[in-house]
Formats: C-alpha cells, structure tokens, sequence
C-alpha cells in the first residue's frame, strides 16, 4: 500500500499515460457518441459554432431498409462464428502437438508465430496470387497454387476471388485467411497454457491407464479453460472488426472488382461513412457495433463463469 503522503508521487508518474489515454481513447469515445446522436452532424459546422438537433437519425440512416447494413453485419457475423471455433480448435490441436515435441520446439514455435509478425495487407496479397485464376482463357494463363494442386489431384479448377466466383468461394478464402492468421497468437497463449500445467496429472492418469483421449478432455481442456475463454473472448472481439484481410485479398473494393462490395463489413462500412464526409452516420455505426461486440462477449463471460475452472 502507498503511503497516502506520498501518493502525488504515483500519480506524477501516472501522468503522462492518462493524460494520453483521456486525450486519445476517452474524449474519442465521447465525441463519438456524441456525433451518433446529432442529426445532419458536419464538422465544419460543428467547429463554428452550429448546434445540431439531438436525435436517432444517424441511426435510422444506418439500418435503413435496403442499406448495405445488413449485408455488413451478415459478412461479419458469418465471418466471426465460423473463423473463431476453427481457429480456437486448430490453435488447441497444435499447442497440445507443440507441447509434446522435444527437438526444435523453439524453432517450430517461431516458425507457427510469423504470422503475427507479418504485415497483414502483404499476407492478404499472397493469399490472392495464390487463389487467384490470370488470364483466363489465354496463352498466360495462370491458375495459382491452389488450383494448380487441385487439377494435379485431378480436379477441376475453381474461380475464388473473380468477378464470376460466388460469394461463398470468395467467403472460403477469406476464412481460410483469417483462421490461419488468427492461429500463431491463439497457440502462442495456449501454449504458454500447457507448460504452467502441474505434470502430477498426467502422471496420475498415466499411472491409472487413462486413454490419451480421455487425458486431454478430462485434465488438458479443464486446465486449460481459463485461457480457452480468454481466446475466445478476443477472438470475437476482433472477427467483429475484421477488415483488413478482406482489403489485402480483394483491396479496397472490398470483394472482387464488380461486384459492389459483396464482402464489405462493420468496418468497412464506417470507413465508408467517413469517407464521404458523413460522421453522424460512422459515428451511429461504431455504436452499433460497439453494442453487438458488448453483447456477445457478455454472453461469453457469462458462459465462461460456469465452464471455466481457475
């Protein structure tokens, strides 16, 4: 406990990081919420003075029938229920693998966390060359890797990421995309999991020939809940505000080029907003999504209490 005298002291090297976090996280989120609520909001106006009627009308603009709302929060939500168990799972197979590997086990967890490290955009553009079908039809024609191994298994090859591809093959893509970027981190925490596991437990099933099967989801997955949960968490948390992996395969289109940004989602959408100017609208936007994120990882953590051994 600090001394109450000399508590100036704490807060003097405090200062600096909270005067920070008030100028670019607190007045930010205020800002925002208070643009979301003034109607016809303009920046200009806002600098000069004008007041603005306060109201739902950003909002209504934002969920407006016929709006490109719906098929934002469709494009996310699918992209956030279906990436997050695959990845969660694939991370939990592989820690689990990494843990029982003795030879190069720093130089294969390297390996696995690249990923991380890597810029995400440039990761994006190899995913494209590599699902990508050039000049169809041509003397250059150029099927990509992925295709090439499927015609060398004697397969047809499949338009992923074109104009003519469907929606759900440019989805493909995009979740083999993001589950193998999301993986070196989940390892990374899973990992860390299993080697703080007292080794006593293993030992005790061993000694009472209890199946490997059995061992992982009797001791690894209990002992591990805590840190399954706070994957999870994160992992929804950050399929909400995917964006980035759709503009480094498709660019900034946000699907392929014709097709009206048939994968845009909650993000692109604000980014949308901003870019014509219309802040109201971004801001109600950001709101929106900032409930469904609070909802589900509410649901979550409610969830997490009654599965989640500490």
């Amino acid at each position: 406990m600090v001394d109450s005298k000399k508590q100036w002291k704490a807060w003097l090297y405090l200062s600096p990081a909270l005067i920070l976090l008030l100028i670019f996280t607190v007045w930010p989120m205020i800002n925002t919420f208070i643009m979301a609520f003034s109607e016809g909001y303009n920046g200009m106006s806002a600098v000069a003075g004008e007041k603005f009627k306060f109201g739902f009308g950003n909002f209504a603009q934002v969920v407006r029938a016929g709006g490109p709302f719906l098929k934002c929060l469709k494009n996310t939500m699918l992209l956030c229920f279906i990436t997050v168990p695959i990845s969660t799972m694939l991370a939990l197979l592989i820690a689990v693998c990494l843990n029982a590997i003795k030879p190069l086990q720093k130089l294969l967890q390297t390996i696995f966390f690249l990923p991380y490290v890597t810029n995400t955009i440039a990761i994006g553009m190899v995913f494209a060359v590599m699902f990508n079908v050039v000049g169809i039809h041509t003397p250059h024609e150029s099927i990509g890797i992925i295709n090439s191994v499927i015609v060398a298994f004697g397969g047809e090859r499949v338009d992923w990421i074109n104009i003519t591809s469907s929606y759900w093959a440019n989805m493909f893509v995009l979740i083999v995309y993001i589950v193998w970027n999301a993986l070196p981190f989940k390892i990374l925490i899973l990992l860390g999991g299993l080697q703080s596991v007292n080794k006593q437990y293993y030992e005790a099933a061993k000694v009472d020939g209890t199946s490997r099967i059995r061992t992982f989801w009797r001791i690894t997955v209990p002992m591990l809940s805590p840190m399954l949960a706070y994957v999870v968490i994160t992992g929804f948390i950050g399929g909400f505000k995917e964006y980035s992996s759709v503009v480094g395969i498709f660019g900034e289109q946000m699907g392929p080029v014709g097709s009206k940004g048939r994968l845009n989602t909650m993000i692109g959408l604000i980014y949308d907003a901003l870019e014509t100017g219309d802040y109201g609208r971004a801001s109600a936007a950001a709101l929106i999504l900032f409930v469904i994120i609070f909802i589900v990882t509410m649901i979550n953590m409610y969830v997490s209490k009654k599965k989640v051994h500490y």
